[in-house]
């Protein structure tokens, strides 16, 4: 399904199924692939399949990359249709276990603000951004959707502004502030006979549909290519052209980190890498019909492994493992 086909006319129960069989050629893309059919159940409000396709990849833990979305997406699934007492069971484990994504934090405090449980979803937003963001240094953009919904939960609580909520005003570009997107009284509006407060609330939604546009525009990260050093090693043996490109693993690996820096500063959002294997790389030139030895078909493989859902964000979280495979915490490895 192209991205830009309208919603009007998607047949989601077959875009499920063309996903679940398009899985199946390609093992190493389960995850992400399923995920999606996942999604296109749930529109369809085939919500118990759904469940299944998310019990399906639950029963793999040892191969999934991110399991706390997947128990996210089911609890905010399972609630949808009735099954409310699961739902938080799993809620209350995602908390727990306190994942280092920012992602599964959003959905369970998206689920309970979407069933009233404010205050819930208030101190779900809360914990994670005290797990997640570091005092100082800007906020990764995977984050943002978390401080943006803490701000909105907390606008509808009635609740003062902390530092967390200037920082989500800071980092929303939108020329309509989130103090007004956010603000509880908007739907009256909606059934205003005033001409001016359906102007403005016209204005609002606007700047809304804008904001959305933008993160679609952008549905996978800006992706540089990391190669481990085996692979590396195997890499430059079979294609010597490449040996320019990487002098020596100790320095593609500052490479990746000064590049990953150096559009940070520029101001470019939802930055990742993507691991290579040479495998991998082959047959990616044998579908592009060209050589593996060709330097710029390097970029062109990182694009399509991140478009496939193999990106890691960066930077990684704090305290997590430094993106380059030591085992290091990211802040004594390659940050320090």
């Amino acid at each position: 399904m192209r991205p830009d086909t309208p919603a009007e006319n998607v047949d989601h129960t077959a875009e499920a199924a063309r996903l679940e069989r398009t899985a199946g050629l390609y093992p190493e893309d389960t995850e992400a692939l399923l995920l999606r059919a996942a999604a296109h159940l749930e529109l369809a409000g085939d919500r118990p399949a759904a469940t299944t396709l998310y019990d399906r990849l639950l029963s793999s833990l040892d191969g999934l990359e991110s399991p706390a979305l997947v128990r996210a997406l089911k609890a905010s699934n399972l609630w949808e249709y009735g099954h409310e007492a699961e739902a938080r069971a799993i809620i209350d484990g995602i908390r727990a276990a306190a994942p280092r994504d920012p992602a599964p934090w959003v959905i369970v405090a998206e689920a309970l603000e979407a069933h009233d449980e404010l205050g819930a979803a208030e101190e779900t937003f809360t914990e994670a951004a005290r797990l997640l963001l570091t005092d100082g240094t800007e906020p990764p953009y995977s984050t943002h959707p978390l401080l943006f919904g803490r701000h909105r939960v907390r606008r509808m609580l009635g609740l003062a502004h902390d530092s967390w909520d200037t920082l989500a005003d800071t980092l929303h570009s939108s020329s309509v502030s989130l103090d007004e997107l956010h603000d509880p009284k908007r739907v009256w509006s909606l059934g205003s006979d005033n001409p001016a407060e359906l102007e403005a609330e016209i204005s609002r939604l606007r700047a809304e549909l804008g904001a959305y546009r933008e993160a679609l525009s952008r549905p996978f990260p800006v992706a540089v290519l990391h190669w481990p050093a085996s692979e590396l090693t195997e890499l430059t043996s079979a294609y010597p052209d490449l040996s320019a490109e990487y002098p020596s693993h100790g320095e593609h690996l500052s490479t990746i980190e000064s590049s990953l820096r150096e559009l940070s500063s520029s101001g470019t959002p939802n930055l990742g890498i993507v691991t290579g294997t040479v495998p991998s790389y082959e047959a990616f030139a044998a579908s592009e019909g060209a050589s593996p030895g060709d330097v710029t078909l390097l970029p062109q493989y990182a694009t399509t492994l991140a478009a496939r859902g193999r990106a890691v964000v960066w930077p990684p979280q704090r305290g997590a493992a430094c993106w380059c495979g030591s085992g290091m915490p990211y802040e004594v490895c390659h940050r320090s």
